[in-house]
């Protein structure tokens, strides 16, 4: 159905004003999506280049107008104040399930490979008759190396090890993953900050950074966000956007599975955050309370455009793309 657009002319008569539909402002729903989609593609072309305000300045010119991108910072969220825990688990969260994720997924797999070494090692030590000399510096070689990991590399090598086992052999690790990123994207995207990237996997996170230091996740464009921190005032809307952002994916797991098992990265980024500015504990708590119940309604409330989204970042689509899906699965009444 198109769009249709007239103009009002005053006929100099008795009769009453007529309108008269000009056939030359024709704009239809196709049109719009055409160019709505041509701007997506800009978007994706100026993150590629690493020109973040570009990108930015493109997605903020279609805020909000018709045929644009309604769902960019449209999220309807809850009053800001002090909730109480009781308040919380009346809304169905429990926060020792969120707060203090476990990853058992790959702790199991770390101290099954754990057992296998130690078993490879005996029966190494019974085929090749190894000396105690001979074991004790491998076991040197070992640690020196398990030490060039943790110092140069962030643990990078061992969680690249740890986290390609787990997507090839755990579908449920696999799945909680891309819903996790999910989670962190469209959140991101409701309260108003465009996500720039995201990998799924330690591996991919290699091949497309070049570097071990770079786990896998979502990133966004985030200058806006470091400039305040730089400055040393971060508003309180940066503020409730970030937190939002980096509790989505422990939330996002808990909604899907009832407990989170990835995202302590997430929450201890924000727990240094919230002391880099000065927060009390009551402070900090309110803080982390209001972004947890927020986020989980959000998500409550859009999980049909969040289960579509993780389908398009299993394929790889592109963040444009992604984007689109996320307007395309969002009705009107939700935002």
């Amino acid at each position: 159905m198109g769009t249709l657009i007239y103009n009002n002319f005053c006929l100099l008569s008795s009769r009453p004003r007529v309108k008269v539909l000009s056939l030359s402002r024709i704009v239809s729903s196709s049109e719009v999506e055409v160019s709505k989609r041509r701007v997506l593609k800009q978007v994706d072309e100026e993150l590629s280049k690493g020109d973040d305000r570009a990108a930015l300045a493109l997605v903020k010119d279609l805020q909000g107008k018709p045929g644009g991108l309604r769902c960019f910072g449209a999220a309807r969220q809850i009053p800001q104040r002090l909730y109480t825990l009781d308040e919380l688990k009346l809304n169905g969260i429990e926060t020792r399930s969120l707060l203090s994720p476990v990853d058992e997924t790959l702790g199991s797999i770390e101290r099954n490979l754990q057992l296998a070494a130690i078993a490879g090692g005996v029966s190494a030590w019974n085929v090749f008759s190894f000396n105690p000399q001979q074991i004790l510096y491998l076991s040197l070689v070992l640690l020196f190396l398990w030490t060039v990991d943790s110092v140069s590399y962030n643990g990078g090598v061992g969680s690249l090890v740890l986290d390609t086992i787990g997507h090839t052999f755990s579908q449920k690790y696999h799945n909680r993953v891309i819903q996790h990123e999910a989670g962190h994207f469209l959140i991101a995207y409701l309260v108003g900050i465009l996500p720039k990237g995201y990998t799924l996997t330690s591996l991919e996170a290699l091949k497309k950074e070049g570097s071990l230091n770079v786990q896998a996740g979502t990133a966004f464009v985030d200058f806006e966000f470091l400039e305040e921190v730089n400055s040393g005032k971060v508003s309180a809307m940066t503020l409730n956007r970030f937190s939002c952002i980096a509790l989505a994916g422990v939330a996002t797991e808990y909604l899907l599975y009832g407990y989170a098992e990835g995202g302590l990265a997430d929450i201890n980024k924000l727990d240094a955050l919230l002391k880099g500015l000065g927060f009390t504990q009551k402070k900090a708590d309110s803080q982390v309370r209001w972004s947890l119940l927020n986020t989980v309604l959000l998500l409550r409330r859009h999980k049909g455009a969040r289960a579509k989204l993780a389908e398009a970042m299993t394929m790889g689509k592109s963040v444009g793309s992604c984007i689109d899906i996320i307007e395309d699965n969002m009705d009107d009444t939700d935002i």
